[in-house]
């Protein structure tokens, strides 16, 4: 309607076989986005509004002339045929896409289960075999070996809880259904209570770090904030030497929430930095171990606090993490 009003302004300028043409446009545009039924009612609607405001004699539906005639069936024709066979085209967009998505899909639960099965079964066989020999041999067994074992049970059940964490995490992450609960969070209490976990870790680590005694309370996931700080320092384990020396630093800039962890390790190839965040990526020649989830899963729980991620190799050596979350902050101390 719009369309046929300027026409009906300009039609003594352009003559009223171009304002065929506008209409046409107008549907074609129109196939781009609408349904088959909107589209079809739109093409015919159009040649009815040339003929009765347009075609000589105006405003009747009789057509003058022969040439009028076929000009207004041709205009029909091509008018459906253009409606037809631009919603083919976007419906077979539209399963080519579906079967993209599926492809995606099966090709990362193929992978995930590669890539878990080993991950899942190591823990899980030094569990059934380390409580298997308490049981059988518990009477020749010495104190220190039972504490040796025990100690093993302890790392496969933290090693497979972390797995499972981390597969749960990017399934939410996947299907979109990852709710924040947030709260004011001492990031003081956030770091250490994550390098407690990570205390066995981290014994042929040199630690430091450097938190400001007035920085404020920030409102965030606590949970998943420890997550990523863990995956972090895990993935600095992974990829570093003994005596790496891994330094953390929190600061408020520019009312940010802004992190960084640093080691002093080999750092990342530079070829390889812009895909250290994908799924499943493990840079080349990594030790056995670990399914190149935990990158990924930072990325998505920073990003799920509307925040970001950075990663750059330092000047000298080694790689730095930097995260920035714009969120509230207060200096109130919660009683």
């Amino acid at each position: 309607m719009a369309v046929s009003v300027v026409g009906l302004f300009i039609h003594n300028l352009i003559g009223y076989r171009v304002v065929a043409f506008m209409l046409l446009v107008t549907v074609s545009i129109l196939a781009m986005f609408l349904d088959i039924v909107p589209v079809l009612t739109a093409a015919i609607l159009s040649a009815l509004i040339w003929d009765l405001f347009f075609i000589p004699p105006r405003f009747t539906l009789t057509v003058g002339t022969a040439e009028d005639r076929l000009l207004l069936l041709m205009y029909f024709i091509i008018a459906m045929i253009n409606a037809v066979l631009t919603n083919k085209i976007r419906q077979i967009e539209k399963e080519a896409k579906a079967k993209d998505e599926k492809e995606k899909s099966v090709k990362f639960y193929t992978t995930l289960f590669n890539s878990l099965s080993h991950e899942l079964r190591t823990p899980i066989t030094t569990i059934i075999g380390s409580v298997d020999n308490l049981q059988t041999n518990s009477e020749r067994l010495s104190e220190k070996d039972k504490a040796d074992l025990l100690s093993e049970i302890s790392v496969a059940s933290f090693r497979l809880n972390q797995q499972v964490e981390n597969l749960l995490n990017m399934s939410r992450l996947e299907a979109g259904v990852l709710s924040l609960k947030k709260d004011w969070c001492d990031i003081n209490d956030l770091i250490y209570k994550t390098l407690q976990r990570l205390e066995s870790n981290l014994q042929k680590y040199k630690l430091a770090v450097h938190v400001p005694e007035n920085l404020p309370l920030f409102k965030l996931d606590f949970g998943l904030m420890e997550q990523v700080i863990y995956n972090l320092i895990i993935n600095v384990t992974q990829h570093t030497p003994q005596d790496t020396l891994i330094t953390i630093q929190a600061d408020c800039i520019k009312d940010r929430l802004v992190m960084m962890i640093a080691d002093n390790g080999y750092g990342f190839p530079e070829k390889e930095i812009d895909k250290a965040f994908d799924k499943f990526y493990r840079i080349k020649g990594s030790l056995p171990g670990g399914t190149g989830l935990g990158l990924s899963i930072v990325k998505g729980l920073v990003e799920a606090h509307s925040g970001s991620i950075k990663l750059e190799n330092l000047p000298v050596r080694g790689s730095k993490f930097t995260i920035e979350i714009l969120t509230e902050k207060s200096y109130v101390k919660p009683s």
